[in-house]
């Protein structure tokens, strides 16, 4: 069975989350705080975290963070915060989506299952190999220069597309539907930091890419280079 750990500081929004998800056949943690939630997630290791900013003690960016240093596993922040600054610094920190509260019990479920699919296995994927990198997205294995790479779901989910589509401009819009789901399109903060993660860790050199291209005002591009084509 599926795994989610839910983590929010109000009581009665936890039991919610938690009743609902058993009755979907989940097995959920739930967690008040911060710290009860790193420590549930490293003995029960969640396949899924739906997390609140607003905890008291350790913070929701500060568990996100503390999550990625050895999870991939989808994070979907639940939070009263709708500021684009607490956005972006939620998907910086590594968080896949950012839901708003007040919510709809079916659109946070729908985000969970979206994420999760992210996270799944890539059928008839092929292995690109150029210029010291090495993308094999049926293996969900990255390799550079420096060795293996880290990449969460929600950034394979990016490259695949992008990579599924070598040479060819993939607009925003369409990369947003084809990684989050049919309901986003205007949500372009969410590629431009899932992008800069991408290329900090693929790129010999970010801040010149020379495989993930934006193209401004219209969209990205997995490029390879000409002699590698």
């Amino acid at each position: 069975m599926t795994r989610v750990l839910c983590v929010d500081d109000e009581p009665h929004l936890l039991r919610t989350l938690g009743a609902n998800l058993r009755a979907r056949s989940y097995d959920v943690d739930l967690a008040p705080t911060g710290e009860r939630a790193v420590e549930l997630a490293g003995a029960n290791r969640p396949d899924a975290v739906i997390l609140d900013l607003g905890l008291p003690g350790m913070s929701g960016l500060d568990v996100i963070r503390a999550l990625r240093h050895w999870t991939t596993c989808p994070i979907v922040v639940l939070s009263a915060r709708d500021g684009e600054f607490d956005k972006i610094a939620a998907l910086d920190a590594g968080a896949d989506d950012y839901v708003t509260k007040p919510f709809g019990m079916g659109e946070l479920l729908a985000r969970l299952r979206a994420a999760l699919r992210r996270s799944g296995p890539t059928e008839e994927a092929p292995v690109v190999t150029a210029a010291g990198l090495v993308i094999d997205l049926a293996a969900h294995r990255a390799i550079t220069a420096a060795g293996d790479v880290k990449l969460t779901p929600t950034e394979w989910h990016v490259v695949e597309v992008l990579v599924r589509n070598t040479g060819r401009l993939v607009r925003g819009r369409d990369l947003l539907q084809q990684v989050w789901g049919p309901e986003y399109g205007d949500e372009t903060n969410y590629l431009r930091v899932h992008m800069a993660h991408i290329r900090r860790k693929l790129e010999p050199d970010p801040g010149r890419p020379r495989f993930f291209l934006t193209e401004p005002g219209s969209g990205y591009r997995f490029e390879l280079p000409n002699a590698e084509r």
